[in-house]
């Protein structure tokens, strides 16, 4: 089973992108389920949506992932990635663009909000859980090798997309960032999907008259993806 959770604001395109990703995987048979939880639909409100598929073929029996099951978060923007950090599972991956929506909450305060500031509160995250984990085993009755295999904590991955550079070199097309997030996942393996299932998936998902835009979205970060893409 695959768990992935897509994060954004209102008007970033999560809801199409779960579609895309659920268009996917039918085409290889799997079973698939999406939902969304969408809040204030407004833009600029949170919204997030759930896909749940059956890779290895099993029965997909509720849409909803829970919290610390999502092997996959794709982040639209950084700081909805910080929010949905509960949900992620030990090992698990997160995959985020780096450009900022400022929420009004952060307009109102004086404190600067920045992607830096965001990238490195996550990867502390990680930190912290790592070392619960490590605290949590360090009994004095345990052997040094009991405690070496207890204490390999599965890591975190944390993928920052210069998604900026990416609409930048499509002529500034703020439009295709779900294909450009969803491109940079499966090109850094994040999921069991390739670059011909998910443009294929594009082309019958989106409107014909945008289609195009999408896959060249797709195939401009996964043809650069050293360039726009690192792991932080």
């Amino acid at each position: 089973m695959v768990n992935i959770l897509l994060t954004g604001v209102g008007g970033q395109g999560t809801v199409l992108a779960a579609k895309v990703l659920a268009m996917a995987a039918a085409a290889k048979g799997w079973q698939v389920r999406t939902a969304e939880t969408i809040g204030m639909a407004q833009r600029g409100g949170s919204v997030v949506s759930h896909v749940r598929m059956g890779n290895n073929g099993e029965d997909v029996h509720a849409p909803l992932v829970t919290h610390g099951t999502a092997n996959l978060i794709v982040a639209f923007e950084p700081g909805e990635a910080a929010r949905c950090l509960d949900y992620l599972a030990p090992g698990g991956t997160v995959v985020t663009a780096t450009t900022v929506v400022e929420p009004i909450s952060a307009a109102l305060d004086s404190a600067p909000y920045r992607s830096a500031d965001l990238v490195e509160g996550i990867k502390l995250t990680f930190y912290n859980h790592v070392a619960a984990r490590i605290a949590s085993t360090s009994d004095t009755f345990a052997t040094s090798s009991m405690r070496s295999r207890r204490n390999a904590a599965p890591h975190h991955r944390l993928i920052a997309v210069n998604d900026m550079a990416v609409t930048d070199a499509l002529g500034d097309n703020r439009k295709v960032l779900n294909s450009v997030l969803l491109g940079a996942a499966v090109a850094q393996y994040c999921m069991p999907l390739s670059i011909d299932e998910l443009k294929g998936a594009v082309r019958a998902c989106v409107k014909p008259q945008f289609a195009q835009m999408n896959i060249d979205a797709i195939d401009e970060v996964a043809e650069g993806i050293d360039r726009y893409a690192h792991e932080a």
